[in-house]
């Protein structure tokens, strides 16, 4: 097994900086500023007492405005949870891809999906807990978004037992509660705490390590 605290030492750990709405081929500004401003929205009053008027004045249009972009609120809110599984799904592709060994590979999801849920604390309690108000269509497909992400995690615990530098005897617990760790951080974090994001991303990163065996 490999040592954490040399493994960490070692390895200036990539950090990514990913809008959790990201602007993409195909939206444009307005429509981009109308997700946000739903976002926020969600977030002060939650989503059934949010209303389209709520969300067009944050945005800076009328309400008719938003029916040009979106047929609803509640397909806002499915943009929304779309747009921040996919960036979160991508960077945590990219983090694994770009290590050398499962146990780099391991730190840098957990650091960077830990930091990523902090820093955009306030959508990513969005995206992760209010899809279930999505109609069954749309909650299908985040919920298509949630696997790959798990996959994604699936496949670095494999590899680092087929390697020997985990000891997991179930891979798909463990996945889920690696994950449960980082997505837990939008839930309690507030700007102002004693922990940064990078310090919490940290934490995680070294308590997942030890989780699978790496000490």
């Amino acid at each position: 097994m490999s040592d954490a605290t040399g493994l960490q030492s070692a390895l200036p750990v990539r950090t990514y900086d990913v809008a959790a709405i990201p602007l993409t081929d195909g939206v444009t500004e307005t429509a981009l500023r109308l997700m946000e401003a739903a976002a926020d929205a969600f977030a002060d009053k939650g989503f059934h007492a949010t209303t389209t008027r709520d969300i067009a004045g944050r945005a800076g249009l009328s309400p008719a405005g938003v029916y040009v972009h979106f047929a609803s609120k509640e397909d806002l809110l499915f943009s929304i949870c779309e747009r921040g599984h996919t960036a979160a799904r991508d960077m945590l592709v990219e983090a694994a891809a770009a290590a050398t060994t499962p146990s780099e590979a391991l730190y840098a999801i957990l650091v960077n999906f830990s930091r990523w849920h902090a820093e955009v604390y306030r959508i990513g309690r969005i995206i992760q807990y209010e899809f279930g108000h999505l109609t069954p269509e749309h909650r299908e497909a985040v919920m298509d978004l949630r696997k790959q992400i798990d996959a994604v995690v699936r496949s670095v615990l494999v590899d680092g037992v087929e390697r020997g530098e985990f000891v997991v005897e179930d891979v798909p617990h463990t996945a889920l509660a690696l994950m449960s760790l980082c997505i837990d951080v939008a839930r309690w974090y507030q700007p102002g705490i004693k922990r940064t994001p990078e310090e919490i991303g940290a934490t995680n990163g070294r308590l997942g390590l030890r989780l699978v065996g790496v000490r």
